[in-house]
């Protein structure tokens, strides 16, 4: 298939698709005519490449995933240097989960604070507006 062909079955451009030839990700092959040419595993690689950017994996990070398909293995996944860039992206979920964690218990702590001191009647502001007693001040 042709360049226009295999970006409207991966659902990307030729803009793209050109990008990830020169990045080596995607191979380059002409036809006899200049044509770029492409098969149903080009399309594989694509869509393993889409998935994982999905997923958050940047670019680079695809390169074994795609180095796998094209050795021949059923699956992206399939070969140890995939394996290692799982548990790195794994180690990288769990500390972005400890910060989000960190920053909710602080957000829940503020919150706390607040309606704590609401409730409390504490001066130092207008009085609170509720949109059951507002009240125009005109």
């Amino acid at each position: 298939m042709r360049i226009g062909e295999l970006a409207e079955r991966a659902g990307t451009t030729t803009r793209t698709l050109r990008y990830y030839e020169s990045r080596g990700l995607l191979p380059t092959r002409r036809a006899e005519n200049g044509y770029r040419t492409y098969d149903e595993g080009d399309l594989r690689l694509l869509q393993q490449i889409r998935i994982l950017q999905d997923f958050g994996f940047d670019l680079e990070e695809t390169r074994p995933f795609v180095d796998c398909l094209r050795a021949g293995h059923p699956a992206g996944d399939s070969c140890p240097a995939s394996w290692a860039v799982y548990r790195r992206k794994l180690g990288e979920l769990d500390a972005l989960i400890g910060q989000l964690r960190s920053v909710r218990a602080e957000v829940g702590a503020q919150l706390a604070r607040a309606e704590l001191e609401a409730s409390a009647g504490l001066p130092g502001g207008p009085e609170p507006r509720c949109e059951l007693n507002w009240e125009d001040d005109t």
